[in-house]
């Protein structure tokens, strides 16, 4: 999948002499000494929207039967528990365990980004106007070209180009997404391009350089105000900046179709999020206080308790960070570059089966 140059500009507030509640933090709980911590009683009287579990979940019992085989009790589980209760102190009389996520801070406090699919404008032929080509992966590993060669014309030749942008940075934000739909204006069709691979060059993020440039105060960094600064400024400019991340993308066409993320699994807005997969094997479930935002990209002082399944992972994806899917299209693009905001999460798992102990981490995650 691709991401992110969001979480950099949230994960600085966490540190200073006040605790800072701005981005949705919480303090309700004692200082945690791990990454996942057991929880014999989970406990949250947030408002809750369970609604969009049962459907994430039977996606993945559909396409993956592997997955489905180590998950699928517990899912069972938790929509029983859902029916029947849905109160976090009774999941143990569901059989069902937790493990608390310690935080960037070590208070419980858990980075939430968003993510969405785009939808591309693209032509198959090129224009005086839709000239920047997005491309397949070319036949290299590690000697892939950076995007500054790319931009340069190394893949020009090969027969890569899958069609051509108005832009620039258009592609680029579908390769941080890492997947989304093209509309092909020449002949109105609708695609949905997968990720297809990357030149396995390291991931910098353009909006750290942005802020780091005093370009676009750290404050109100967002998807929005990186689009808003490219469309001011010339092509020339927008290229060496988009340069400092040596980084590619490719995508592989296919017919319109579910989006997928990278477990492979169709994914539902506000039901899936992408993690660490090191800590949230493909198809976990957890329990998690998602912040809810006003129109403007403010806190509106809630957080609501949702069941979501992380079926999605990212290179800036790590630890104490979650990326919240948020369906399609350019609302849920406003609302996903809105989002850098904190919640507290628990993995969940089922006693006596093959999610049980899920506080448990392999031995070099421990630090």
């Amino acid at each position: 999948m691709l991401k992110k140059y969001l979480p950099l500009a949230a994960v600085s507030l966490l540190f200073g002499c006040a605790q800072p509640t701005d981005r949705a933090q919480q303090y309700v709980d004692d200082e945690f000494t791990s990454i996942l911590n057991k929880s014999a009683v989970v406990e949250s009287s947030k408002p809750r929207d369970f609604t969009e579990f049962h459907r994430q979940a039977e996606q993945v019992v559909i396409n993956s039967p592997s997955m489905a085989k180590i998950y699928q009790p517990l899912y069972d589980s938790l929509n029983e528990w859902v029916l029947q209760s849905g109160e976090p102190t009774e999941l143990a009389s569901f059989g069902i365990q937790a493990a608390q996520l310690g935080g960037g801070d070590k208070q419980g406090n858990v980075l939430f980004t968003g993510y969405f699919s785009p939808v591309m404008e693209l032509r198959h032929q090129a224009n005086e106007i839709f000239k920047y080509p997005v491309y397949a992966k070319p036949e290299c590993e590690s000697d892939c070209p950076t995007r500054a060669q790319i931009y340069d014309g190394a893949l020009e030749g090969l027969g890569l180009e899958l069609g051509y942008a108005a832009n620039m940075i258009d592609p680029f934000l579908m390769e941080v997404q890492g997947s989304g739909f093209v509309h092909f204006e020449d002949d109105d069709t609708l695609e949905y391009f997968a990720y297809g691979g990357k030149n396995n060059k390291a991931y910098v993020s353009i909006g750290r350089v942005l802020i780091e440039r005093d370009l676009v105060p750290r404050e109100k960094m967002s998807m929005k105000a990186i689009k808003e600064w490219v469309l001011n400024n010339d092509e020339a400019t927008v290229r060496e900046l988009l340069e400092q991340n040596p980084s590619f993308v490719f995508f592989e066409p296919r017919a319109d179709a579910p989006v997928t993320g990278s477990a492979g699994i169709p994914l539902l807005a506000m039901a899936s999020v992408a993690g660490d997969r090191s800590i949230f094997p493909m198809g976990t479930p957890i329990l998690a206080e998602v912040p809810l935002l006003n129109p403007d990209g403010s806190w509106s002082g809630a957080h609501q308790l949702r069941l979501l399944i992380v079926l999605d992972t990212g290179g800036a994806v790590k630890q104490n960070h979650l990326d919240l899917y948020h369906g399609m299209g350019p609302r849920a693009g406003t609302e996903a570059g809105h989002y850098k905001h904190f919640g507290r999460v628990w993995k969940l798992g089922l006693e006596g089966s093959a999610t049980q102990a899920p506080w448990a981490l392999p031995p070099e995650k421990l630090q």
